[in-house]
């Protein structure tokens, strides 16, 4: 599938000038984009994780 690149279709919105990164997907927004680039992403990695896992109880269940 090829995307269209559009604002709409993006994941994550990195903004150097307010050291911000935005995860479009779960609608999470971190003031430490120098520390994300330079390997400090568990913060992210764990909200992802438990927008994951609040998904798939909605669904009916974890597997």
């Amino acid at each position: 599938m090829v995307s269209t690149g559009d604002r709409s279709a993006k994941i994550r919105t990195y903004n150097y000038p307010q050291n911000r990164i935005t995860d479009h997907r779960i609608n999470l927004t971190l003031y430490n984009l120098t520390e994300f680039v330079n390997g400090d992403i568990q913060e992210m990695i764990d909200s992802l994780q438990f927008a994951e896992n609040a998904e798939r109880l909605k669904e009916g269940g974890l597997s």
